[in-house]
């Protein structure tokens, strides 16, 4: 039972967010242009440092099946500022696609090179391979919080990390966490709507200065 609403608006933050990115700034690194994270022990510091951050990418895996179609493959997400770039690809690179772009525009690439603007991404790739990806939001559930300033049901765990959240008609699921940064990240997640479950496991983490 989802048992609390959230909604972050950003526009709220900004005066808090400087000091969360000072803060960030005077982190150790755990390796090369690698950054740890400050101490995100309280549900509100973890959305506001998370939140914040714009220089980050993670490696891992994505499963993604609709009544349709379906794909298993590797998957890369890199985010700098407003600007996302994700690769998910199949055994050595084979059926590789790539969907890349900021607040504006999202571009997909197909396998066969050929570049598409998406006007609606999560509904144009429906309508394109029969299964979605909520490109929108999984920048930040995969940070385990919240899109911001969009509704959300939240249900937390007893160490207080998200575990359940339902928003823009996604119910997700955050099934265990793990280190990144030097703090607890979401490890494995799932996300279902009406038509398609996307299943995404992160095998590591890299945040930069």
């Amino acid at each position: 039972m989802y048992v609390s609403v959230f909604s972050l608006n950003l526009s709220n933050y900004a005066g808090r967010i400087a000091p969360v990115a000072a803060l960030l700034l005077t982190c150790g690194c755990a390796a090369p242009n690698s950054a740890l994270l400050p101490d995100i022990d309280t549900w509100e510091t973890r959305t506001l440092v998370l939140a914040a951050l714009d220089d980050w990418q993670f490696h891992g895996r994505i499963a993604v099946r609709s009544e349709i179609d379906g794909f298993n493959g590797k998957l890369r997400w890199t985010q700098d500022q407003n600007e996302f770039s994700a690769t998910a690809s199949g055994p050595l690179g084979a059926g590789a696609i790539r969907i890349e772009g900021d607040d504006a525009s999202v571009v997909l690439t197909d396998k066969d090179g050929i570049r598409t603007v998406l006007e609606d991404a999560e509904a144009e790739l429906q309508a394109r391979y029969g299964w979605t990806i909520p490109v929108a939001s999984l920048r930040y559930w995969a940070l385990g919080i919240p899109a911001p300033g969009v509704p959300a049901d939240t249900v937390f765990d007893e160490n207080g990390q998200l575990e359940r959240l339902r928003q823009r008609g996604w119910s997700v699921i955050i099934s265990s966490y793990a280190e990144g940064g030097g703090q607890l990240m979401p490890r494995v997640l799932t996300a279902e709507n009406a038509d398609t479950r996307v299943r995404v496991v992160i095998d590591n983490w890299v945040f930069f200065d």
